[in-house]
């Protein structure tokens, strides 16, 4: 979470008469997209390049499970699957530095204990890195300028704390570099040596410590208090080690690209903007210089700094017409892999050669959607009561956009109902680009508003601080002055709001549904906590440095102060109050909401009579990696959704089957689940 970390209509004789929803008349001029086409595998995704430009890897569909594939980089047709995984899909992926095997990560279940394979191109041989039980990995460097080694952290000795190895990529060698006895972070250079060590304080905040000859310094070298905790960080060393860059809000509100000299310590500004914070950039791949800020207010954009990338980031605005990001380079600087998004039109993932200037198309990530009715996504910014500007946006059904362009301030021809669809963290952030809940949504006829709230990161520390100990409270707030704007502005009726969301976004569903009883129709709680007393007792504990963090800006379970804000906010306590209908999606391998978290607020309204729909995943954790298993809950949702809001529904028809879905009950309340072939 911290880093950050989803038999019949509802009738009268099943449900309190609170419950009872008039459907409204969905409009049904525009096609259904099919789930699946929604939320299935995509055809193609995560496209890379080989650090010596010679291939090109993405991951794909292998017997219906996604896994790693190669090609030569100018032979995509002869792609061939290297990984070999049957159930848990592979996320994430990346390149030896020596371009001879690719990595990637899996857990099992959703248990986020996380390991590291790496399978070489030539052979297909499978290494597992980390053969370690309950262990998480965590990637600390991967350096173009050592071709063998990367550094990685692992905690196998003690679960709160990661130790730094450094691994042999081609033999499998651990080698041990720090013995880790506290500190909750490493940096290092691009020669992999260790610079420096993060501490949490007992502020919230975090000092960072310089290494000499292996030991950590007794002084820090930079110390940043709570304010700042989410919004200043190093970024990286240059190739030669005498520049270290930091994301740095010290001093000032959002945080700026700060270059910092080593040896003298002093650092200056080289990116800032007052509205949005500065957290990541392209560097030069043979020196490690800075040559462009990625800036993220409503939009997202890359600034170049000087002239090196100039050029080519206008070549790709001009040509792609869409919101691009570089996510790959080679080492010669000669090829990037450039993703695509139009938001109205499926992504595209495209290999850019810098030599001429030549774009050629890769694949379309999810070409069943070419041609389909998506929507455009509105950035909006909408006022608080007290003054906060909060950036969201919003999607408008077919027929129902009356604005007059995709991207500016949105306005509808008449209103409809609306999903309050809200984030997780909540220390992240919503942001403009294709969303798959978004255009799902507004496909079923409702309007869709992401709001990121006080809170959110992005828009600078005060922003950030303002969501402090306000949990339930101002931060719940704010998601009501949007639902208020939406109203104002013909978007929807007050009577035809629902909320949804996963991770906190659960929390701030049954805190809608708890707090303020009446103001949802209805809400889809995924993975949501229900008591932030149980919640805290429970999170991982390679989380132990960011506790003193979760008790500035959640509530001190230590103090008797802290332990009655926490009491209050948990909607656990409230749950006799529930007077709208609830969906409850539940990981029951989740190490950051427990289940317990689900099954106890579950029970408290079994103990009052009040109605509730719970649907369990047994291999999965937080939220639902499998897409049969996402496909299934969001069957669910919106045949609970459209009695409720009066929109559009695909029956559920053997969406479950596929799945590993345990309907624990309720399934009475949701149009077709009790024919839908459960297990």
């Amino acid at each position: 979470m911290l880093r950050s970390i989803l038999v019949a209509s509802f009738a009268v004789s099943f449900l309190p008469a609170a419950f009872a929803q008039a459907p409204a008349k969905p409009a049904a001029e525009t096609p259904l997209i099919e789930r699946a086409k929604l939320f299935g595998n995509p055809t193609r995704t995560a496209g890379r390049i080989s650090p010596d430009g010679k291939w090109l890897s993405w991951i794909a569909p292998r017997d219906g499970v996604l896994n790693v594939w190669v090609a030569p980089f100018d032979k995509p047709d002869e792609a061939r699957p290297l990984t070999a995984e049957k159930t848990r899909p592979i996320r994430t992926a990346f390149w030896s530095p020596d371009s001879k095997s690719l990595l990637f990560i899996n857990d099992k279940g959703g248990d986020e204990n996380f390991l590291l394979y790496g399978v070489d191109v030539a052979s297909g041989k499978q290494t597992l890195y980390t053969p370690f039980e309950k262990t998480r990995v965590e990637l600390v460097n991967v350096s173009r300028q050592v071709k063998d080694r990367i550094l990685i952290g692992i905690n196998n000795r003690d679960a709160r704390w990661h130790d730094l190895y450094s691994l042999n990529v081609r033999s499998g060698e651990l080698t041990l570099v720090y013995k880790n006895d506290g500190y909750a972070s490493f940096v290092a250079d691009e020669q992999l040596n260790l610079r420096l060590l993060a501490k949490s304080r007992s502020d919230g905040g975090t000092d960072y410590f310089r290494v000499a000859k292996g030991k950590a310094e007794a002084t820090p070298f930079v110390q940043v208090g709570l304010d700042d905790a989410l919004t200043t960080m190093p970024l990286g060393f240059t190739v030669d080690g005498k520049t270290l860059y930091w994301a740095d809000a010290r001093g000032r509100d959002t945080a700026a690209l700060m270059a910092q000299d080593v040896a003298e310590g002093v650092a200056k500004v080289v990116a800032q903007d007052a509205r949005a914070d500065i957290g990541s950039a392209l560097f030069d791949v043979r020196t490690g210089r800075l040559q462009a800020y990625e800036l993220d207010y409503l939009k997202s954009e890359y600034i170049p700094v000087g002239d090196a990338l100039a050029g080519d980031l206008k070549t790709l605005k001009d040509k792609l017409k869409a919101e691009f990001s570089v996510m790959a380079r080679s080492d010669a600087d000669d090829k990037w892999i450039v993703a695509a998004d139009p938001v109205t039109a499926p992504a595209s993932t495209w290999l850019y050669e810098r030599k001429g200037k030549r774009l050629t198309k890769l694949f379309t990530m999810r070409p069943e959607l070419e041609g389909a009715p998506l929507v455009a996504m509105h950035p909006q910014e909408i006022k608080s009561r007290d003054g906060l500007t909060l950036v969201s946006y919003l999607s408008l059904p077919k027929g129902v956009d009356a604005s007059a362009d995709g991207g500016g301030s949105a306005r509808a021809a008449r209103p409809v109902p609306m999903v309050l669809l809200v984030h997780g963290g909540p220390w992240g952030r919503d942001g403009y680009g294709y969303n798959s809940y978004h255009q799902w949504l507004a496909n079923r006829g409702y309007a869709v508003l992401s709001v990121n709230f006080r809170g959110s990161t992005g828009f600078g520390k005060g922003f950030i601080s303002k969501g402090d100990l306000e949990w339930g409270r101002k931060m719940h707030d704010d998601l009501l002055d949007a639902v208020d704007w939406a109203v104002k502005n013909g978007i929807t009726t007050r009577d035809k709001v629902a909320i949804m969301g996963g991770s906190y976004g659960g929390y701030a569903t049954l805190a809608g549904m708890t707090f303020t009883p009446t103001t949802f129709a209805c809400g889809v709680d995924i993975v949501g906590p229900s008591n932030l007393f149980t919640l805290l007792e429970t999170i991982p504990p390679y989380w132990e440095s960011f506790k003193q963090q979760f008790y500035k800006r959640m509530g001190d379970p230590t103090t008797e102060a802290g332990r009655a804000m926490l009491k209050a906010r948990s909607p656990l306590n409230f749950a006799d109050r529930i007077a709208r209908p609830l969906l409850i999606g539940q990981g029951a391998n989740d190490p950051r909401v427990n289940v317990r978290e689900s099954d106890q607020i579950v029970a408290a309204m079994n103990a009052k009579k009040i109605p509730v729909t719970y649907v369990v995943f047994p291999d999965e954790g937080h939220g639902f990696a499998r897409p049969v298993n996402s496909i299934a809950f969001n069957a669910v949702a919106e045949n609970f959704l459209a009695p409720c809001l009066g929109g559009r529904a695909e029956a559920i028809g053997t969406a479950l089957q596929a799945s590993t879905a345990q309907v624990k009950q309720g399934a009475e309340f949701v149009p077709g689940l009790q024919q839908a072939g459960l297990k």
